[in-house]
């Protein structure tokens, strides 16, 4: 085919080269893609039969508290700090920075130390849980709170039940700790006030106090 001067045309080439914007969004979806099936569909799937669909009302739940069982109605969002707090009024562990990270809220469940803010109360079902209100009966004492008191080892008093409850956690499997070992073992609570020789100290102390 010959154009206006005579010169023949070449013909169309057709674009085969992949650009990086092509291969970029190509590898998107397939990714996307690979995901979803991957995980089972998750947009798609419907769940069995048999599972229970908590939500997203107020549903009753019993919860096994310093060796009694509560019974209340929460929604399945609620975390066992709140509900403790808000339901049943135990109000020895305090909310703080309510993201896991500083220890206030310490509880004791099947004899570990957790975050109460970072656990819904539905998943505490069937677990034993201790919290501070435990460590005192008729004006005694648990050996940890004599050596914290002992070693001034609160002010504010904000992290003084969780460092507590994470104290005793620790002391019930090392009754014999080094400074070292508690300094490691109470790593995942925080004072703001600074009183972290005084507590270190109470933690080393604890043990002595209740062979005494």
């Amino acid at each position: 085919m010959r154009g206006k001067k005579g010169k023949q045309r070449k013909p169309a080439v057709e674009k085969t080269a992949l650009t990086r914007r092509d291969f970029l969004r190509g590898a998107g979806v397939a990714v996307s893609g690979g995901v979803l099936v991957g995980s089972g569909a998750l947009a798609t799937a419907s769940p069995s039969p048999e599972t229970e669909i908590l939500g997203p009302g107020e549903v009753p739940i019993t919860l096994k508290i310093n060796g009694e069982a509560r019974k209340l109605s929460v929604e399945p969002r609620v975390t066992l700090l709140d509900a403790l707090r808000n339901n049943l009024d135990i109000t020895g562990s305090k909310r703080v920075c309510d993201r896991g990270t500083c220890g206030a809220c310490t509880m004791i469940m099947d004899g570990k130390a957790v975050y109460a803010c970072s656990l819904l109360a539905v998943e505490a079902q069937g677990h034993d849980i201790t919290t501070i209100e435990s460590l005192s009966h008729a004006g005694h004492l648990h050996p940890v709170m004599t050596a914290f008191i002992n070693n001034d080892a609160q002010q504010c008093g904000f992290c003084t039940p969780g460092f507590m409850m994470a104290c005793k956690a620790f002391l019930d499997k090392h009754p014999h700790p080094k400074l070292e070992e508690v300094e490691e073992g109470l790593s995942g609570n925080i004072c703001r006030c600074g009183t972290y020789h005084g507590l270190k100290q109470a933690a080393l102390d604890a043990y002595k106090t209740a062979k005494a």
